[in-house]
């Protein structure tokens, strides 16, 4: 249990909210880090703590994207779905990952190696298609590097195609109108 174990961290987060609620997100993350996703324990948990009920955490864990409410694979892969990045082709850029990885979004490969999520905005409108794989963006996104990314996160767990995050469109890669 959370409490029990992170007691002084939890104490510390509460500490910097004069409103208890406020530390909600927080407390979140911290119960996700432990086991990789937020468990129906861990909400009700967190609710006890906050005076809040199971559902109204539950409410704000559904909200959320980067909250998980299953274990997700080694490499969480979000792709971008906004009307930027679906003008630019993430949709195509889905359909290359669900061919490879033989799951549709919201779905783990068999090896737990792979978990294919689409979001709302990952705010990088002018590097797309992209996505976000853990904590590092690829973009300006091709079948070619798509497959690169996944051979090389197979292989040794990094890609050199990271591009951060917010990489800016490199200025030899636009075309200059004259």
């Amino acid at each position: 249990m959370l409490l029990e174990k992170y007691t002084d961290h939890i104490n510390e987060i509460l500490s910097r909210y004069p409103v208890r609620r406020s530390a909600l997100l927080p407390l979140l993350n911290l119960a996700q880090r432990e086991d990789g996703y937020v468990s129906e324990s861990a909400m009700k948990e967190i609710a006890r703590i906050l005076r809040l009920t199971p559902s109204q955490v539950y409410e704000v864990v559904t909200f959320y994207t980067m909250l998980n409410l299953k274990p997700i694979g080694k490499f969480h892969i979000q792709v971008c779905r906004s009307l930027m990045c679906a003008l630019v082709g993430s949709d195509t850029l889905v359909g290359w990952l669900q061919a490879r990885l033989g799951i549709r979004p919201r779905e783990t490969t068999p090896d737990r190696l792979f978990t294919l999520s689409t979001v709302e905005c990952l705010a990088s409108c002018g590097t797309g298609p992209m996505m976000q794989v853990n904590e590092e963006y690829y973009e300006q996104l091709t079948e070619e590097k798509v497959d690169r990314i996944l051979a090389d996160l197979k292989r040794d767990g990094t890609c050199s195609l990271k591009s951060g995050p917010f990489m800016f469109p490199q200025p030899e890669l636009q075309q200059v109108k004259r």
